[in-house]
């Protein structure tokens, strides 16, 4: 079996710090100066078996089993999948499922939650922070680096999408500064939803100006116009992703080209997790292998340019 993947390229001569003029934060106060070059590390979205963990024909601990059989670097358990969600799992399980996934050999590159910032109705808003800021601190628990977070799907009737981004952000602003206090980052999604392009993105970005927000980018929900453009555009703000088999161009679900696709990643010097999606009903103990060696075959064509 092969080792566990991890890139390293590009890294820079051994100068102090001081003289190379560097500072560890670029411009855009969302993301990390990349200047050391780019890192990879996969992991696997637990979406991918979401059939069978919803059918309870399988849990997480055994998700966590097929990780380390596919030397996957890390797992991000969605919050859906844990027992009692909405509420945070028990204590006993989550101190567990951390444990066997330092034995495995396993990082838990971020896990989840599912909101609507676009509900005109401050209440339940109000209640989804609640429950987001719950997870925070689960996550914080069980040494997860960022929870994603949705913008929302609500049809906001008789309000504005300006309106909406105004209430959005401030909520975004509420759950970004309880973050910090965990050193949890809160990754918004662009999942087509309120939020469908590079330019959504940019706003909202923009207007929370928040380090402790970053980007889940989910390559398949950029659906208006050339969805690489789209991705190259929003790269500066992405801390974790969503790899998945298909993207969407001219209206059709088409094959995802990994290799342009990591090129992309690979020139905007993102240092981090990787982790893949696969959607549909198809088994997914036949399917995320078949996607892993895609991904894999790509990156080797990356790391001999």
């Amino acid at each position: 079996m092969k080792p566990s993947r991890r890139i390293f390229v590009k890294t820079m001569m051994a100068v102090p710090f001081a003289a190379s003029g560097l500072n560890l934060f670029a411009s855009n106060s969302n993301s990390v100066n990349k200047a050391y070059g780019y890192k990879f590390k996969i992991s696997l979205n637990v979406y991918s078996f979401n059939q069978p963990l919803r059918d309870g024909k399988i849990d997480l601990f055994d998700v966590l089993h097929f990780c380390a059989k596919h030397n996957f670097d890390a797992i991000d358990p969605t919050g859906y999948y844990f027992p009692a969600y909405p509420d945070v799992p028990p204590n006993d399980f989550m101190t567990k499922f951390k444990r066997d996934a330092f034995l495995l050999g396993l990082d838990i590159s971020g896990t989840g939650v599912r909101n609507d910032f676009a509900n005109p109705d401050k209440k339940s808003r109000d209640m989804d922070i609640k429950m987001i800021k719950e997870w925070i601190q689960a996550a914080a628990k069980m040494g997860i680096p960022n929870i994603r977070v949705f913008s929302g799907t609500n049809p906001h009737e008789g309000f504005s999408r300006d309106q909406v981004f105004d209430w959005m952000a401030e909520d975004l602003k509420t759950c970004c500064s309880f973050a910090k206090d965990y050193g949890v980052i809160v990754a918004l999604q662009n999942h087509n939803d309120f939020i469908k392009t590079a330019d959504d993105v940019d706003r909202i970005f923009n207007s929370v100006n928040s380090e402790w927000l970053g980007l889940n980018l989910d390559i398949g929900s950029y659906r208006q116009s050339d969805p690489y453009k789209e991705i190259e555009r929003n790269t500066k703000y992405a801390v974790t992703w969503q790899i998945k088999e298909n993207v969407w161009i001219n209206g059709e679900e088409t094959p995802t080209d990994f290799v342009k696709l990591f090129r992309i990643i690979k020139e905007s010097g993102y240092r981090g997790y990787l982790p893949l999606e696969t959607l549909g009903e198809d088994d997914p103990f036949k399917k995320v292998p078949v996607l892993l060696e895609k991904v894999k075959n790509a990156l080797d064509i990356i790391e001999s340019e």
